[in-house]
């Protein structure tokens, strides 16, 4: 995704495939983590701004990585909100490395 290093928002159809979820959950997501605020256009159109990624990062590593319900990744993000996102990013650096050397791999 080295396109998207230059990109302040993303719409909420490339965040959804970012993640692997589908807009729904996002919605849902936003209903219930008031942290995430997407900049919503004229439309009614969602943008993530990537403080809205990076939360969204967070709650897909406790709820899809770690099987937190949803209740338990709030309750784990209220208590130790550094730590987790800190968990999410460097599970997120492991799996880019992974795929990478999936196709290093593939190519030999």
């Amino acid at each position: 995704m080295e396109e998207d290093i230059e990109r302040s928002y993303f719409s909420i159809g490339d965040t959804s495939k970012m993640f692997d979820l589908t807009p729904a959950t996002l919605r849902y997501w936003e209903k219930e983590f008031s942290e995430i605020k997407p900049f919503k256009n004229k439309k009614g159109e969602r943008y993530y701004s990537r403080q809205d990624i990076d939360l969204i990062k967070t709650i897909h590593y406790l709820t899809k990585t770690k099987g937190y319900t949803l209740k338990g990744a709030k309750e784990a993000m209220k208590n130790n909100f550094m730590k987790e996102t800190y968990n999410a990013h460097i599970a997120s650096t492991l799996l880019k490395i992974k795929d990478l050397l999936l196709e290093i791999k593939e190519g030999l």
